[in-house]
């Protein structure tokens, strides 16, 4: 084999060793900047995650309620009158059962309702839906943290275990489809 034919197959060696090396880098690129897809496989709505202030508030049994002892879980999360509506049990029906869905992954998950007014709720009602932390929140900086389209009171949120807000759910959600939610994001997580 002559002189110009090795040089002519190192080139070839090092075009084609290149060519591996920047092709993932140049595929990767072409699929962030055109290949996002047209629908998400999430039903509730994704956040901008933000942290969740940790102030110290009290639940209605006297003890001290801070978001960051939860800190670990994952924490469905609802705000409403003290007085309860229908709309404010069926929220808090779906919490329960969402929760009691994912099976032995179900400790991974808390539950707090936060009182935005001074109303205390019935021990029949809270009884109903024991585990649920219920916490007078109103005028707290807590509230003010959670965006809302129309009313607080609309949504059932999700904070993650490392206590940021990350999701919420539409009024009227489908707890079928809030299940699905939460099992992608147990089975993705590797906290908690």
């Amino acid at each position: 084999m002559c002189e110009a034919q090795r040089t002519g197959k190192s080139r070839l060696n090092l075009v084609l060793m290149a060519a591996v090396t920047i092709a993932p880098m140049l595929a990767a690129y072409a699929l962030f900047r055109f290949g996002r897809p047209a629908a998400f496989t999430n039903y509730g709505q994704l956040l901008p995650p933000a942290p969740m202030v940790d102030v110290g508030l009290r639940q209605t049994d006297g003890s001290e309620f801070r978001l960051g002892t939860l800190k670990g879980k994952w924490v469905l999360l609802m705000v409403d009158s003290g007085a309860c509506d229908a709309f404010c049990r069926r929220k808090l029906y779906q919490m329960r059962q969402v929760r009691l869905t994912q099976g032995k992954d179900m400790e991974r998950i808390e539950r707090a309702w936060l009182l935005d007014d001074d109303v205390r709720p019935s021990a029949e009602l809270t009884a109903q839906f024991e585990g649920t932390r219920v916490v007078s929140a109103s005028g707290s900086a807590m509230l003010s943290r959670l965006p809302a389209a129309r009313s607080l009171r609309d949504h059932i949120y999700v904070v993650d275990p490392l206590g940021n807000l990350m999701m919420r759910y539409p009024r009227e959600a489908d707890p079928s489809e809030m299940k699905k939610d939460l099992t992608r994001l147990l089975k993705v997580s590797g906290v908690g």
